[in-house]
C-alpha cells in the first residue's frame, strides 16, 4: 500500500507556510544589514568630525565660510534690493565711509556694503556651480579612465592632456567671448576648463582601488562595470573628490572675479568681480576711493582663504600620511 503524501504544515512552523517564514527571515536579515550599514556610516562621520576638529585652521575656515554663506543668504532679509537700482541711489558719487554708508558708495551713489552683500550671492553661486560641474566631469572621466583601460583610457587621457596644455584662463575667456556675457556662460567656461586636474587625480586613486582584493572578488562574482564603479570605486574616491571640491571652489571664485573684471560677466547682476571692474573703469584709484576697491578685493581674499583652509583640513583628515601634522 502506498503512503499518501503529507500535506500538513511542518512541525514547529506554527501554521505559517515555509515560504512565508523564509520571506520574514529574509526581511529581518535585510533590516539587520541596513542597520549595520547605518551604524558604520554614523561611526565614519563621527571619526571624520573628530579628525576635523583637530585642525584649528580648518575650523577657522569653516566658521568664516559659514558666516559668509549666512550673510549671502540673508541679504534679501536684512537689506532692500531696491538699493541696487542706480535710479534709486541716495548717496553721493564715491562718498567716503560714514554713518549712513559704512563702506562708502560707488560711482552712482549706491552703498558699497549693499553691493558686497548681494555680490556674494552671485560670486558664491558661480563658484559652487562651476566647481560641481568641473568635479562631475573630472570624476566621471577619472573613474572611466582608471577602470576600463585600453584605447578608451588612452583617448580620455589625450583629451585631458589637451585641456591641461591649453591656458585655463585664456580658454575660459575665449568660451565666454563666444557664448556671450552671462551667468551661465561664466559657469560653463569655468567648469569646462577646470576638470583635467581632478580627472588625473581620480584616475590615480581609481587604479589603486581597482587593485584591491574586494574588486577582484566582485568581478569573479559577476559584477558588471556599472556596479563596480558605483558601488566600490566611487565610495572610495569620494573623500578625495570632497577635498578637491573645497579647493576648487576657491579657484572658481577667483576665475569668476577675473572674467567679470574683464567685462565677460552678466552686466545685469552684481558680483565682486563686476564691482572691481566698475571701480577700475570709473576711476576710483584716481579719486582715491580706496573703499570701492578694497571691499570686494578683501571679500574675495577671505572667501578664497576660508575654502582653502577647509580643503587643506579635509586633505589632512582623509590622507593618512598627513594625519598628525
Amino acid at each position: 500500500m502506498t503512503t499518501p503524501p503529507d500535506t500538513g504544515t511542518p512541525a514547529g512552523s506554527g501554521g505559517m507556510p515555509a515560504d512565508t517564514e523564509g520571506t520574514g527571515a529574509g526581511a529581518g536579515t535585510l533590516r539587520s544589514v541596513r542597520s549595520v550599514v547605518r551604524d558604520r556610516r554614523r561611526a565614519a562621520l563621527l571619526r571624520f568630525w573628530a579628525g576635523y576638529r583637530r585642525q584649528p585652521a580648518g575650523l577657522a575656515g569653516l566658521a568664516g565660510m559659514a558666516v559668509i554663506v549666512v550673510l549671502a543668504l540673508a541679504a534679501p532679509l536684512i537689506t532692500d534690493s531696491a538699493g541696487l537700482d542706480v535710479t534709486q541711489a541716495t548717496g553721493d558719487r564715491l562718498q567716503p565711509p560714514s554713518a549712513a554708508f559704512p563702506l562708502g558708495t560707488d560711482e552712482t551713489g549706491r552703498s558699497v556694503l549693499l553691493l558686497t552683500l548681494w555680490g556674494a550671492r552671485i560670486s558664491l553661486l558661480v563658484g559652487v556651480t562651476a566647481t560641481l560641474l568641473a568635479m562631475g566631469i573630472g570624476t566621471l572621466v577619472g573613474i572611466a579612465a582608471g577602470h576600463f583601460g585600453g584605447w578608451f583610457t588612452g583617448l580620455l587621457m589625450r583629451v585631458t592632456d589637451w585641456f591641461i596644455v591649453l591656458p585655463r584662463l585664456v580658454l575660459a575667456i575665449a568660451l565666454a567671448a563666444v557664448l556671450g556675457p552671462s551667468l551661465t556662460t561664466i559657469v560653463i567656461a569655468i567648469g569646462v576648463t577646470s576638470w583635467p586636474g581632478t580627472a588625473r587625480l581620480i584616475r590615480a586613486q581609481t587604479l589603486a582601488v581597482e587593485a584591491r582584493p574586494y574588486l577582484e572578488r566582485a568581478r569573479a562574482l559577476g559584477a558588471g562595470h556599472w556596479h563596480q564603479m558605483t558601488r566600490h570605486v566611487l565610495p572610495n574616491v569620494m573623500p578625495l573628490v570632497l577635498a578637491s571640491t573645497t579647493l576648487e571652489v576657491a579657484s572658481a571664485v577667483l576665475a569668476e572675479a577675473t572674467l567679470s573684471f574683464l567685462g565677460l560677466g552678466d552686466p545685469a547682476r552684481v558680483s565682486w568681480g563686476s564691482m572691481l571692474s566698475r571701480a577700475n573703469s570709473s576711476g576710483a584709484v584716481t579719486f582715491g576711493a580706496w573703499w570701492y576697491l578694497l571691499t570686494p578685493g578683501l571679500a574675495i581674499l577671505v572667501v578664497v582663504l576660508c575654502f582653502t583652509l577647509c580643503g587643506r583640513a579635509l586633505e589632512a583628515v582623509f590622507n593618512p600620511r598627513l594625519r598628525g601634522r
